[in-house]
């Protein structure tokens, strides 16, 4: 169900605003993958908003789920999407049993609301509602978090976007508008509570509160105009890199950017404290990865004191365990690619995914927290999300080469029978036998059937 839940975002956001604009659609409404827009209700003129921060029950992904905190049931809190020029009401019930604050991330409004527990208002305390009001004087994208004990209560899940649009224009400048929140987390393997503690080393990094294979796509028509909305509270910076498209940082949390500042990439840092803009026209059909380009950020949970066995024989070794463990194998000694082909053969702790994960149409994936893929197809399927893999014209698949680059390239000539490891490529003979690596009996390749 995760994985349709922008569907919600967009249709909430929708209602929002014929309510606030008698039917009349004033702006594109933002699309929240795995998450979802906050209603409102038009009081006397004031766009009314509730908030209630609580523990919750939040899934990363299937098979793994937390103890967080969050608003209204969710990490991040709902979007809060409202127009330049609104008079807003922000009321918020804490059901935590420490107190708490909302600070409004970026926006221009008068000091006492500006939500700085002891600073700017009293601590919300458990059970009480305290109630924020202001107009909205500017556009753009901006977060709300708490600004009470900041490193535990954000470092369990309280935050989430606040996005001001422009005044109403005479047409939406977007096709397609999605906004995704960044984040870290140390949560023990086996365990449900994450460790706000961790302040470096951290094993679990999401798009909005999910890893990967848990992310939801992003859905586009080709030749839409997307804009891509990134928001970090978190520890750390995150290069988010888009294959198949070269886009503009439009804005940031300070306001938008002049044309003439603005230049082509394909990867942007969000640093914490930051929000990002960026927009493209989605011009290449295919499902294409976003992901943070830290190289264990779109990984799962991990160890980081594991030893380094690159080039390293184990045969001994393994042999040795495999006399106490018969389903030992020995990995690591040419990379991480066997634990993706194991991910689905081995039992990992309780309550923890695999380190690499999902499967493609051609095979394992391999990746794992912040990922996702741009779905662009030239027409979108009704009633879902998710078009499914792209199918890709004949002729424009890389494939296996059948002839020798080089003498001793390859000791298979291309009429030999192949017999091959079905857990590891790599291993390959002319004759039938069993894989020096794991044990299991090679198979006849389809290529030399």
């Amino acid at each position: 169900m995760g994985g349709y839940r922008w569907i919600t975002g967009l249709l909430l956001g929708l209602v929002g605003v014929m309510m606030g604009g008698g039917g009349v659609l004033a702006y594109q409404p933002v699309i929240v993958p795995n998450g979802s827009t906050l209603p409102y209700t038009l009081v006397h003129g004031v766009k009314e908003f509730h908030l209630t921060v609580e523990e919750i029950d939040h899934q990363f992904a299937p098979g793994m789920s937390i103890k967080a905190w969050g608003y209204n049931g969710q990490t991040p809190g709902p979007v809060i999407e409202a127009v330049e020029g609104d008079q807003v009401r922000i009321l918020v019930t804490n059901k935590l049993k420490a107190p708490t604050s909302v600070h409004w991330h970026g926006l221009i409004l008068p000091n006492g609301m500006d939500g700085v527990q002891g600073l700017t208002q009293p601590p919300i305390r458990p059970g009480e509602t305290f109630v924020y009001e202001f107009k909205l004087r500017q556009h753009g994208t901006f977060m709300y978090h708490s600004h009470g004990d900041e490193m535990t209560q954000i470092g369990l899940g309280t935050m989430g976007f606040f996005i001001i649009h422009p005044k109403p224009t005479a047409r939406a400048s977007t096709d397609r508008d999605f906004a995704i929140f960044l984040n870290e987390w140390f949560v023990p393997p086996g365990a449900f509570r994450p460790n706000p503690n961790v302040m470096t080393d951290f094993n679990l990094f999401t798009f909005n509160s999910r890893v990967y294979p848990g992310t939801a796509p992003l859905v586009v028509k080709k030749g839409d105009r997307v804009r891509i909305r990134l928001g970090n509270v978190g520890q750390e910076g995150h290069p988010i890199h888009i294959h198949g498209v070269s886009f503009r940082v439009v804005a940031t949390d300070g306001g938008d950017v002049p044309p003439t500042a603005q230049f082509p990439e394909t990867t942007v840092v969000v640093y914490p404290g930051q929000t990002r803009d960026i927009e493209f026209v989605a011009g290449e059909l295919g499902d294409w990865p976003i992901h943070c380009h830290r190289r264990h950020h779109p990984m799962n949970a991990m160890g980081h004191d594991v030893p380094n066995l690159l080039g390293v024989d184990q045969t001994p070794v393994e042999k040795r365990m495999q006399s106490i463990a018969p389903n030992y194998m020995a990995m690591g000694e040419s990379g991480m690619h066997d634990m993706a082909e194991m991910a689905e053969h081995m039992e990992g702790p309780e309550n923890t995914v695999p380190m690499m994960a999902g499967d493609g149409p051609f095979g394992p994936i391999g990746m794992g927290g912040m990922f996702t893929l741009l779905k662009v197809r030239d027409e979108l399927p009704s009633g879902s999300s998710d078009p499914g893999w792209y199918t890709h014209p004949v002729g424009t698949v890389a494939h296996r080469s059948e002839r020798s680059v080089s003498p001793n390239a390859d000791s298979l000539t291309p009429d030999a029978p192949r017999y091959i490891c079905p857990m590891h490529d790599s291993v390959r003979q002319t004759s039938p036998g069993q894989c020096p690596k794991c044990g299991m009996n090679l198979e006849l390749s389809s290529e030399s059937e």
